[in-house]
């Protein structure tokens, strides 16, 4: 199964966004670790926008 090229630009660019990390990097990381990062910064900016 490949994994969607435009699902995979949106998490590249969610991660290198909220921490600043080179494209390269985050290319490569396993897709389960890429994963958490954007669900784990999806959490964060969750209770962010629920404590304003």
């Amino acid at each position: 199964m490949t994994y969607a090229a435009d699902r995979l630009f949106e998490e590249v660019a969610y991660v290198a966004y909220h921490f600043h990390w080179p494209m390269n990097e985050i290319l490569d990381l396993e897709h389960p670790d890429r994963a958490r990062f954007v669900a784990e910064i999806a959490s964060i900016n969750r209770r962010l926008t629920e404590e304003e």
